[in-house]
């Protein structure tokens, strides 16, 4: 199943507009800023998935009866770029355990490239519900090979990936490729992917507009 927030009128377009204007985005705390807050709501959507059970809550004045959830979610990302929208994730589940891996592209002579996993820090994802994020699902490729190493680490009940921007050829190609037991919550949907797996129209490099320029 694919949810797109950005279908539907919400404040959530503000921030997709802003990420992806040249002129806001020569702000970096306001690009990290507005993942985050992409990452609240998205936070906030996939609760209303989750499992939940009744508590007894003592106020000063009696008993009141409140609907928690039963547990709380992993919340993981690929790092760089996904480290704001990961935290604003956690500003809501903030009980939750946190997983990191590391995704790059190795780039060849010919222009092609591979992607590469090269760290990684998760707890045990038995039947737990995992949520893991990466701001932009280009070719969808990373998402896969990141989801795939996180299974060594246990198979959760259920995973929910959350990318802001993502092109439709990302999206079928990690619906093809991950098990029906996957969400995807997408903010914004763009058609085009350049040959050098980049989203058209897009917004750059998630990770240098948040964070600067690598070497």
């Amino acid at each position: 199943m694919v949810h797109v927030l950005g279908a539907n009128n919400s404040i959530f377009n503000q921030y997709i507009s802003e990420i992806r204007d040249v002129n806001v985005q020569k702000d970096s705390m306001r690009f990290r800023r507005n993942l985050e807050r992409m990452g609240e709501i998205m936070a906030y959507e996939i609760s209303k998935t989750l499992v939940y059970k009744l508590e007894d809550v003592t106020t000063p004045l009696g008993i009141a009866n409140v609907s928690v959830p039963s547990e709380q979610p992993v919340v993981a990302t690929i790092l760089r770029a996904g480290l704001p929208l990961h935290h604003g994730i956690l500003n809501y589940f903030d009980k939750g355990q946190n997983a990191f891996i590391s995704a790059y592209r190795k780039h060849h002579k010919d222009g092609s490239f591979d992607i590469h996993v090269e760290y990684m820090a998760s707890p045990d994802l038995t039947d737990k519900v995992l949520i893991l994020t990466d701001p932009m699902l280009a070719s969808g490729a990373s998402m896969v090979l990141a989801y795939q190493a996180l299974m060594k680490r246990g198979i959760p009940a259920h995973t929910h990936i959350v990318a802001i921007i993502a092109s439709t050829e990302g999206v079928e190609y990690v619906k093809k490729n991950l098990p029906l037991n996957v969400t995807l919550w997408v903010g914004a949907l763009d058609e085009e992917l350049t040959a050098q797996s980049y989203i058209v129209p897009g917004l750059g490099d998630a990770g240098d507009l948040a964070y600067g320029e690598k070497i």
